[in-house]
């Protein structure tokens, strides 16, 4: 499961970077008649920015070496 939706973030934040690629080469275009306005470059920046935090997140689940600690209870 954990797998499944690490593929989808990563298939999600790749169509992130292509949007802030196509922003950052124009952010308004022509097309004919019409001006179209791509979507806020800050608002696909933060975007990116969770994602990567999403997809390291749980790249990194499972293999975090996990600590124990012994107690001795003392009288």
């Amino acid at each position: 499961m954990a797998d499944k939706r690490l593929e989808i973030k990563k298939k999600r934040l790749q169509q992130y970077y292509n949007a802030e690629e196509k922003i950052l080469k124009g952010q308004s275009y022509t097309l004919g008649s019409k001006q179209l306005t791509r979507a806020n470059l800050a608002l696909v920046q933060s975007k990116i920015k969770e994602l990567e935090a999403e997809v390291e997140v749980l790249e990194r689940r499972g293999t975090a070496k996990r600590r124990s600690a012994r107690v001795v209870p003392i009288d």
